[in-house]
C-alpha cells in the first residue's frame, strides 16, 4: 500500500481494476483506494503479470502493506 497522504496510515480496497493473470504496464492503474480523504487509483511500479490479489476488495491495509505480485 503506497502512502497517498503525508498523514496516512492505512487504506481499504475499493475496486481492483485488473484480475488474476492480466498483463500491467508500469504506470497503468490497478486498483482504487479510500482513503480518510478521498478514493484514489494506484499505479502499478512495474510492468508483468498480476499473478495474485493478496489484498480483497474491501480490505483495509497498512502503508507499506503487500496488496499483490506482480511477475
Amino acid at each position: 500500500m503506497p502512502m497517498l497522504g503525508e498523514v496516512m496510515e492505512e487504506g481499504r480496497i475499493v475496486a481492483w481494476l485488473k484480475k488474476e493473470g492480466d498483463s500491467v504496464e508500469r504506470g497503468e492503474n490497478l486498483l482504487e483506494v479510500e482513503t480518510d480523504k478521498a478514493v484514489m487509483e494506484v499505479e502499478s511500479t512495474v510492468t508483468g503479470v498480476l499473478k495474485k490479489i493478496l489484498a480483497p476488495e474491501g480490505e483495509t491495509v497498512p502503508v507499506n502493506g503487500l496488496l499483490a505480485l506482480i511477475e
